[in-house]
């Protein structure tokens, strides 16, 4: 076994990949060997704080390589109370280089294990298998967090000599699952396994989705889509798999919902860096929808700061209701308002933003379908799904047991459900009706663009009720549902039980 320093100045380089600036180590380098030999090198070196979000290891890969091996230990020292610690991601780009969204990406563990292997024939969940083929390789490093004291790391790379076993055929879930037709559908689009940081299998999650009730889910795991072609088997009539990834920037994640399988879209950039909206449009091209996730998350480079001009919807609410979610819930209704005020009140281009929900499940005890988004679509597809997504005709809940109708209607029989616009002059009474199942003791609430304009007396612990309000569109632009639980002492609502994307209304 060999070691390497990378601890002196002279033997690194500074370069800008058209992103964040990255740092390139000195190449690591391995002779010929014979059939089923291994050989391996070490290196050691230290990270500074501010060091550069990606810090890249070239290796030297010579023919006859039949396996790369990567293992990786770095120090996690003491810190003073409130200064971040030690934190370092890893991942790997093959011979055809670290370009920001180039073709060279072989995968993406995150700090979510301590080895990984490649192989033709296989590789580590999160990894991608095919052929190790002769170039100039990167081990990728992601300093995510850097202690006052620097961050040392160990790196061991042991290449296996031999031949090259098949690379498997991907096999991917079908866009299509046996639907009602026209119906509403329970979904959960913001899921992760084993493929990246969770603990959950595939299998696991498939079996948790139905039985929390759920017809759709969406493949979705940090910066890596190596999952996809495991889903096939785990698909059926009853559960519809959509492949997706959960692009992981350090401002902010963006799930990619029902991109077209095999789709990797890159995640080395920041806000300031101008890139973001190159990738959105690589989602949508490949077929996805732009879906910010947690906007206000409070765990390091979670909070949203790209804007939402590329996005189609956003996740407003995130697992287990939390003050979190509770301000995204306000700043979405805010770009409502907002959209009324600008005249974007419509949907397309530059339109209002549709609210999502998702559970974000990594491990037990996260709930798979906690909360789950309800889309009405007109058959349990990829394309129909989406098109509800995109067009607002939806609603989350917290669990299958709650259900809701919501419809607006005027004195001559117009009509309109979530998503849709009542079109009807500015002083023609309205009705809006709500409908409830499944919410004992909850209360339904109607916002409208002047704020909480009803709310209802709690419903019976049958947790089935209908509540009415009668409003104009001079009075209210838009009209949307919340049903929120009892509320804890103080100021502040229960948490929600379910909320509504918007009716609007007026011409």
């Amino acid at each position: 076994m060999c070691e390497d320093d990378h601890a002196g100045i002279g033997r690194r380089a500074m370069f800008v990949t058209g992103a964040a600036a990255a740092l390139t180590l000195a190449t690591v380098s391995f002779a010929s060997a014979a059939p089923q030999e291994q050989r391996g090198r070490t290196v050691r070196g230290t990270l500074p704080p501010g060091s550069p979000d990606f810090v890249y290891v070239p290796v030297e890969v010579p023919r006859g390589v039949r396996e790369i091996h990567v293992a990786y230990t770095y120090d996690r020292p003491t810190v003073p109370a409130g200064t971040q610690g030690n934190a370092l991601d890893i991942g790997l780009f093959d011979e055809r280089g670290t370009e920001l969204g180039g073709p060279g990406f072989r995968g993406w563990s995150g700090g979510a294990r301590t080895e990984f292997f490649v192989r033709a024939d296989d590789a580590t969940p999160g990894y991608i298998p095919g052929s190790v083929r002769a170039g100039l390789w990167h081990v990728a490093l992601g300093p995510y967090t850097v202690a006052p004291q620097g961050l040392s790391y160990e790196i061991t790379i042991t290449l296996t000599y031999g031949e090259q076993g098949e690379t498997p055929r991907p096999v991917y879930p079908p866009e299509r699952a046996k639907g009602r037709g026209r119906a509403w559908y329970r979904g959960d689009c913001h899921l992760h396994s084993e493929y990246s940081d969770g603990r959950y299998t595939l299998a696991e999650i498939a079996e948790l989705a139905r039985a929390a009730g759920l017809d759709f889910i969406n493949s979705s795991e940090h910066n890596t889509h190596s999952a996809h072609a495991h889903w096939a088997d785990l698909a059926g009539d009853d559960l519809l798999v959509l492949l997706g990834e959960e692009v992981t920037t350090r401002n902010g994640h963006v799930v990619a919902l029902g991109t077209d399988p095999g789709t990797f879209v890159d995640w080395r950039y920041r806000a300031r860096d101008n890139r973001f909206g190159r990738f959105a449009r690589r989602i949508r091209r490949a077929g996805g929808l732009v879906v910010p996730a947690h906007p206000h998350a409070t765990c390091i480079g979670c909070n949203w700061k790209f804007g939402f001009g590329e996005a189609d919807a956003v996740e407003v609410w995130n697992g287990a209701y939390t003050p979190d979610d509770e301000v995204a819930l306000a700043d979405w209704d805010g770009m409502l308002v907002a959209s009324v005020r600008d005249g974007r009140d419509r949907q397309g281009a530059g339109g209002w933003l549709p609210a999502m929900g998702s559970s974000d499940s990594h491990r037990s005890p996260d709930v798979i379908g906690r909360p789950q988004t309800v889309v009405l679509a007109d058959d349990l597809t990829r394309e129909a799904i989406q098109e509800g997504i995109r067009a607002g005709r939806s609603y989350v809940a917290e669990s299958s047991r709650v259900s809701l109708a919501f419809t607006a209607s005027g004195g001559r029989g117009e009509h309109a459900g979530i998503g849709e616009r009542l079109r009807v002059d500015r002083d023609t009474p309205v009705t809006v009706r709500v409908e409830v199942t499944g919410a004992p003791r909850c209360t339904v609430r109607l916002v409208t663009d002047q704020g909480v304009l009803f709310t209802g007396d709690p419903l019976p612990v049958s947790g089935s009720g209908a509540v009415e309000w009668r409003t104009t569109a001079s009075y209210a632009a838009y009209v949307r549902a919340e049903v929120r639980h009892e509320a804890a002492a103080g100021p502040l609502p229960g948490a929600l039980a379910a909320f509504t994307n918007p009716i609007f209304l007026g011409r």
